[in-house]
């Protein structure tokens, strides 16, 4: 373990991203009103905080402990030379992860979005499944254009990546009466899925989909996982709904489809570039619905992660191992 403070507290770091909302900062105020709810925590800790990158490495140099929306690890186990835990405040670690040295663990907040993302999932489902995107596209072009659907229960949702946001969705899905197939890395089989497939089975998956939930982290496996030939799989009918992160499908080729009626929804809340640029064709693409990556974003974001944090620090100081922690093989 790391060399304390000459006082024996807990170094701990907390850096805001300046580029995110507010809403995921974690500031002095509610980090102290939490720690304050924990009888003889404050006096094991020294907490900094920061939101300048440039100021980043001074505090990095004294801390053993981290927490952080984003940050550039390069030369980390010279930058940080006491850093033994990274927390993030996020779900995806893809950038961070490959940059971490053997010697600092990472935890993430995957489960933190879980209740929301899986509300907002079973959303973008209904809208696709009553044409929602199809009205939004008539209205802008101000057109009366009436489309008649069946109710949602019978139909099949492939939810891509069973983890805590596709799980929260496949529940939610359950009530609805869907019939839901599921695709994980070890196509283990899931009491919320009715079938599950590997990523090597997902070609004889979609055929059968009239929804594709995409939940999933960005890997090396999963990167371009959905491109034009597996959407080419798809009935006309089936409609697209991508949570997770936006390289795992290929958005180019989803939007010549949709241009094209080959496909008669979809609803994208990520995307390879964030923002999405104003100049992004994706725009004005008919019958696609975009939200600004806000699928899980909670009005108490912060709160829900300092939580999720303060629960490890417990235990941490504890000496006992770590909940939460991202593989470095699998980035998740």
């Amino acid at each position: 373990m790391a060399k304390r403070s000459r006082a024996g507290r807990l170094r701990i770091h907390v850096e805001n991203d300046p580029h995110h909302s507010e809403v995921y900062h974690i500031t002095p105020a509610l980090f102290g009103r939490r720690v304050r709810r924990s009888p003889g925590l404050a006096g094991r800790i020294a907490i900094t905080y920061g939101q300048d990158p440039a100021l980043l490495d001074a505090a990095l140099a004294e801390s053993e402990v981290l927490v952080v929306g984003n940050i550039d690890g390069t030369g980390l186990a010279d930058r940080a030379p006491r850093l033994r835990w990274i927390q993030t405040t996020t779900a995806g670690v893809e950038k961070l992860a490959p940059t971490l040295p053997d010697s600092v663990v990472l935890t993430n907040a995957s489960g933190v979005h879980g209740p929301k993302g899986g509300e907002y999932a079973m959303t973008a489902l209904l809208m696709l499944n009553h044409r929602v995107p199809h009205f939004a596209t008539a209205q802008r072009a101000g057109r009366w254009e009436q489309v008649f659907t069946t109710p949602i229960a019978g139909k099949t949702v492939l939810i891509l990546g069973v983890g805590a946001m596709g799980s929260a969705a496949a529940r939610l899905a359950r009530r609805f009466g869907l019939r839901i197939f599921g695709v994980s890395r070890s196509g283990k089989a899931n009491p919320l899925v009715d079938r599950m497939y590997t990523p090597a089975a997902l070609r004889r998956a979609l055929p059968q989909a009239d929804f594709v939930l995409a939940t999933l982290p960005l890997t090396a496996e999963t990167r371009g996982l959905v491109g034009r030939a597996e959407l080419d799989l798809l009935p006309h009918h089936a409609g697209i709904v991508n949570l997770g992160r936006g390289a795992v499908i290929d958005n180019d080729a989803l939007a010549d489809k949709l241009r094209r009626g080959e496909l008669s929804g979809a609803v994208l809340d990520v995307f390879s570039e964030e923002p999405l640029p104003a100049s992004s064709p994706l725009w004005t693409v008919p019958n696609l619905i975009i939200s600004p990556h806000n699928a899980v974003g909670l009005e108490n974001y912060g709160r829900a992660t300092i939580e999720r944090f303060v629960d490890l620090l417990r235990g941490y100081l504890r000496g006992e191992p770590l909940r939460y922690v991202v593989d470095p093989a699998t980035g998740y």
